[in-house]
């Protein structure tokens, strides 16, 4: 006795024609048949009344079927179970990133990784790298796309830095540029009108860090912003803004201009706790973010750089 005849039996039954049942599991008529008389032969008595206008349960066929069906069912929990742990139909994962880099990499990042497995939960944290350390170390997370680190972070997790990219200086593609040259000085950035970001941004500390050691005080038109709002506004012209270089890959509407050395970078890593094994699923979804970054590097040019790729 096999799956494959109590389920060739389970269907004879369901539809009490041998004909029909074969059609539904795409077998031939004689096959399915001998899968039949083989389970038959097998329990020692037979299971159908066959008759020209169908096939009825016998009594041990009736005792049968509910058995058959709990059997094929418990086979397809085990299946599934199975597949969960190869991470190739069910799961979770999930993924915390700061603002920036969810509407920038981890757009396409899950994409990706959704087309290849549709199945698997996906759940996304979008904040600051320091709240995203800390839903990280309570088990909120399974992996968090961070910008910062410390001793501390790595003590508590795995950080693998992927990705090196510079700070550039963003205005609107319909308005003249702010300079005439390939690059421009933080000095002359502090004396156009400028949109900040929210004080809880990362981004905002190391700005305003780089205007303090440099003496500067920047002219601020609008400050607090999320960062799509800011890339909006200066789209339309409202000012400048400091920003990631991989947020003007597919964005028109923003002319960027890179800053004089010493430039302004960011190293863009992957944690995950030290101590917890990831699962199938979050395995790929590493996989998946590396591929993706490496190629996110490809298409920035001289602005990004695979962490560790000089």
């Amino acid at each position: 006795m096999n799956l494959e005849q109590l389920r060739s039996f389970v269907e004879v039954a369901r539809f009490g024609n041998f004909t029909r049942a074969a059609e539904e599991l795409y077998l031939s008529q004689p096959s399915l048949s001998r899968q039949i008389a083989a389970l038959e032969q097998s329990l020692g008595a037979e299971l159908f009344h066959r008759a020209r206008g169908g096939s009825t349960l016998t009594v041990a066929g009736e005792s049968l079927l509910p058995l058959a069906r709990r059997m094929l069912a418990d086979a397809e929990s085990v299946r599934r179970e199975l597949a969960e742990l190869a991470g190739l139909e069910r799961g979770r994962v999930r993924l915390g990133a700061t603002p920036t880099l969810c509407i920038s990499l981890v757009a396409e990042v899950l994409s990706a990784f959704h087309a290849e497995h549709p199945g698997i939960e996906l759940h996304l944290s979008e904040q600051g790298s320091r709240g995203l350390l800390d839903e990280l170390g309570s088990g909120e997370l399974d992996l968090a796309l961070i910008v910062t680190s410390d001793a501390t972070t790595a003590e508590r997790f795995t950080v693998t830095p992927l990705l090196v990219e510079e700070l550039v200086v963003v205005s609107s593609a319909a308005a003249a540029p702010v300079t005439d040259g390939p690059s421009i000085s933080l000095a002359e950035v502090a004396r156009l009108p400028q949109i900040v970001f929210s004080s809880t941004y990362d981004l905002r500390s190391t700005t305003d860090a780089a205007f303090r050691a440099a003496g500067l005080t920047p002219e601020v038109v609008l400050e607090g912003a999320e960062m799509d709002a800011v890339l909006r506004f200066a789209e339309r012209g409202l000012g400048v803004a400091i920003v990631p270089a991989m947020v003007l890959i597919d964005r028109p509407g923003l002319r960027a201009v890179r800053l004089e050395a010493p430039t302004l970078e960011r190293t863009i890593s992957l944690a995950r706790p030290a101590d917890v094994a990831p699962t199938a699923a979050v395995d790929v979804m590493q996989r998946t973010i590396a591929e993706t970054a490496t190629a996110f590097a490809g298409r920035a040019g001289e602005t990004m750089r695979v962490a560790g790729g000089g």
